[in-house]
């Protein structure tokens, strides 16, 4: 995100690769099982609202924007209680645009010489609190837009361990009762999470490694952890003034897996298990937030930034790709912060001031645009033949999928919805600042 909130789903290579994660029951990291962002279940919700269809609302610790994960039969979410330094920032609707429902993220208790980092286990049928983990916050803190705070990445879990970062620089793992593991505070060791309006990046779990993209203003780079203990498998230097708020994800190649990261100088790939530079695809923006998804042999990326360019691209490649593995490039009207989500050939995105689009996968062209109203800091996320669109305000509009726009309906909870949704077990979680709720009965 400016406040980026938080990559893409079910190719069958990566049934292979992660076989754990493909269960329609585990939503084990932000945008789901393989980072897509779609689903498998069925029987997911269409209408709902405070009082109906609500299977549990539950108060968190404190507040955030990071979106809830799912395993087993639990949910988790982090939040940071306690205020900390921030400045009002640009909004995403300007002008005729502006929203009322674009407003500053809410405070949870302590002051700002008080803050702690929380993660939250909550049991995934009633919501009950089951464990709660505090990280007292270290260091000197970085300044964040008011729209978020330092608890804007998404935890992830192996079913063995939640792994959670948050915008200090700290990293911690915490088993499935509440312990924790290891910690370590990447900000103190390497360099401080500076970067314009505060960093975003959620991690990934990838063969036994926590891979994190800390590109900073003060130093630049990649890091692969130890899920077990946190000792460094690997660390990849990229050059200073290289700034990212995505978050990786992994993808099957022609010659092995790339991990894929979209930073302020373009698309750049890696070998995930060395960190080995693999190529890129060069194309300069000031806020990469949005992360890569990959279907059936492609990569499909926007790249953020007002009205920004999003494009195809094969894996494999190697140095420069520009003129080799493009299958297409569109230059303008992605949105600034929510990524695409692919489902059934076509891609959905949700644009900063309530334009939806979707566009075929094969040809980049586009299908149909059609105005919702509302601002999507959220990743949209689809499955069951529709698409959700989770809007600022606290409304989620769900579409049918498919080449003509319909409309089902336009459902609305209390609060304001900056996390993209998890679904599982045929339930939609929508987190607000301070809330989660579970989402059909």
């Amino acid at each position: 995100m400016g406040i980026p909130t938080r990559a893409c789903f079910v190719a069958l290579a990566l049934v292979t690769a992660r076989p754990v994660f493909m269960s329609a029951d585990n939503w084990p990291q932000w945008r789901g099982p393989a980072g897509t962002g779609a689903s498998i279940d069925s029987g997911l919700p269409e209408t709902w609202s405070d009082t109906s269809n609500v299977a549990w609302k539950t108060r968190l610790s404190g507040v955030g924007a990071s979106s809830p994960i799912v395993w087993g039969d639990r949910v988790f979410a982090t939040s940071q209680v306690g205020r900390g330094a921030s400045r009002q920032g640009p909004r995403l609707g300007q002008g005729g645009s502006a929203s009322s429902a674009e407003r500053s993220l809410s405070t949870a208790g302590g002051s700002a010489r008080g803050i702690t980092f929380v993660v939250d286990a909550l049991n995934r049928q009633s919501g009950q609190p089951v464990w709660r983990f505090e990280l007292p916050a270290e260091g000197d803190l970085p300044e964040v837009h008011d729209k978020h705070n330092l608890a804007s990445p998404s935890p992830v879990t192996d079913g063995d361990r939640v792994y959670a970062v948050f915008g200090s620089g700290q990293v911690v793992a915490i088993d499935m009762n509440g312990k924790q593991v290891w910690a370590r505070n990447l900000g103190k060791e390497y360099a401080p999470f500076e970067i314009n309006w505060g960093a975003g990046s959620s991690p990934i779990v990838h063969s036994g490694s926590l891979i994190l993209v800390c590109y900073y203003e003060g130093a630049s780079y990649l890091i692969s952890l130890d899920a077990r203990t946190g000792q460094q498998r690997w660390k990849t230097d990229r050059p200073r003034g290289v700034l990212s708020y995505t978050t990786p994800v992994v993808v099957p190649a022609p010659s092995g897996e790339e991990l894929i990261v979209n930073s302020s100088t373009g698309i750049e790939a890696f070998d995930p298990a060395t960190g080995r530079a693999l190529w890129y695809f060069n194309e300069p923006n000031q806020f990469p937030i949005p992360v890569a998804m990959h279907h059936d042999g492609i990569i499909f990326v926007s790249r953020g930034y007002r009205s920004g360019p999003y494009a195809a691209i094969r894996p494999g490649g190697r140095g420069d790709i520009s003129r080799t593995h493009v299958v297409w490039h569109v230059p303008t009207g992605a949105p600034y912060i929510s990524s695409l989500v692919y489902y059934d050939g076509l891609l959905y995105m949700a644009g900063d001031v309530g334009v939806v689009t979707c566009v075929d996968a094969k040809t980049g062209t586009t299908v149909w645009r059609h105005r919702l109203g509302n601002i999507f800091t959220a990743s949209p996320v689809a499955g069951d033949g529709k698409v959700f669109f989770a809007s600022e305000s606290g409304e989620t509009i769900v579409m049918r999928a498919g080449r003509t726009p319909q409309v089902i309906a336009r459902n609305t909870i209390a609060g304001r919805v900056l996390a993209s949704p998890a679904v599982s077990g045929s339930r939609l979680f929508l987190r607000t600042d301070d809330h989660v709720f579970a989402i059909g009965r």
